[in-house]
């Protein structure tokens, strides 16, 4: 750990020397206890947190890829994530929000690194080049594998942003010419979280900082190293047609009339059954679609090796463990049939109850008969 003793402010300092109210502040924290998917009594531990933790330093490094992560984290719907998170960034180093460039700007990151050695965090985004000795990607006269192993060593957590980082993502797809790798198969000894996608949502990437902030530690991630909180459920069992999937309705191409109907789209290549992402539960931009919704299928880019695993528009007719889920039109056919069982039992239950009716108005004539004759 760093000897440093300088005072840095809190996260509740900053917010309101950046013109927040109390009560901005006490909705940030309830806002962020919402998407880590707390429940309501962990708001106060959170805004205590914010209150008492002085501001971590973070150095946010790009290789291999296209800025998307970046894009999509200055895009969270809530404005206090980036004055308190991406102005202390500008203040340390990134190559995309930084002010500084050239020489001042690899300064800054070295004083970073030096100052707060084992207190600061990692964001990585893009996969590393290790082919031709990682001459494919080089940043102020270094390889990507140099520069990321210097800042990966005093690092006290670091956060694979993207499927880039996560995966290596396109650039790693087959035949890889310049050896693009994840991160986590080049530094073993510093725990990492993983946020694939391409991008993730800007409030789930939030969220993972604002966890490490709050509780010290990292979420719980599952197998894949991935926040549950986040990758936990599928994006099919979340979808608002997976109604439509179970009943085995389907579009059978975009412009149909199903398709209109906003029927499934699993038909048409949607891989929401097998990819875990909180598309279909948080959104996208400000929770107002995401790309089922806005009538294209799920390509399952948070899911490793998502290029290679065959054409984004043909189905994938057998999924591993899925049980009927397997094969559409399996669901179709045990759904008809459901559906024809149903109205057979419905009919047999209608005749039922009609013939009860029957007798009882038979028994009823036949007493009022008696009735009269008497």
């Amino acid at each position: 750990m760093s000897a440093n003793n300088e005072k840095r402010n809190t996260y509740y300092e900053t917010i309101i020397k950046q013109g927040y109210s109390r009560r901005d502040f006490m909705k940030f924290s309830t806002y962020m206890a919402a998407f880590m998917g707390l429940e309501n009594s962990m708001v106060g531990q959170i805004a205590q947190s914010l209150e008492n933790t002085p501001r971590l330093p973070v150095i946010w490094e790009h290789y291999q890829e296209c800025t998307c992560c970046s894009e999509s984290f200055i895009r969270s719907n809530h404005p206090i994530v980036a004055d308190i998170i991406l102005d202390r960034i500008s203040l340390d180093y990134s190559l995309t929000l930084m002010a500084a460039s050239g020489h001042q700007a690899e300064a800054a990151k070295a004083e970073t690194m030096k100052k707060y050695y084992g207190e600061y965090i990692l964001c990585v985004e893009g996969s590393i080049p290790l082919g031709d000795d990682g001459n494919y990607c080089c940043i102020a006269g270094k390889s990507a594998k140099e520069t990321f192993l210097e800042a990966a060593a005093g690092a006290k957590a670091i956060i694979a942003w993207g499927s880039c980082a996560s995966n290596g993502c396109v650039q790693a797809a087959k035949p890889n010419p310049t050896e693009a790798t994840p991160i986590h198969k080049i530094v073993k000894n510093k725990p990492i979280i993983r946020v694939p996608g391409c991008p993730p949502i800007g409030e789930v990437m939030a969220g993972v900082i604002m966890h490490v902030v709050a509780f010290g530690r990292l979420p719980e991630l599952d197998r894949l190293g991935r926040p549950k909180a986040f990758y936990g459920k599928r994006v099919h069992d979340t979808c608002y047609r997976r109604p439509y999937y179970d009943a085995g309705l389907f579009a059978e191409t975009f412009d149909d009339d199903n398709a209109k109907k906003g029927y499934c789209l699993y038909k048409l290549g949607c891989k929401g059954p097998m990819t875990y992402n909180a598309c279909a539960s948080m959104k996208w931009n400000n929770g107002v679609s995401f790309p089922i919704q806005s009538g294209h299928g799920c390509i399952g880019c948070s899911e490793e090796e998502f290029w290679d695993n065959g054409p984004f528009y043909e189905r994938t007719t057998k999924i591993p463990g899925f049980a009927v889920e397997s094969n559409a039109d399996t669901v179709g056919k045990v759904a008809a049939g459901v559906l024809a069982g149903g109205i057979a039992l419905h009919a047999i239950g209608a005749n039922i109850s009609k013939r009860k009716q029957l007798m009882k108005r038979i028994k009823s004539d036949k007493k009022n008969e008696q009735d009269i004759d008497s």
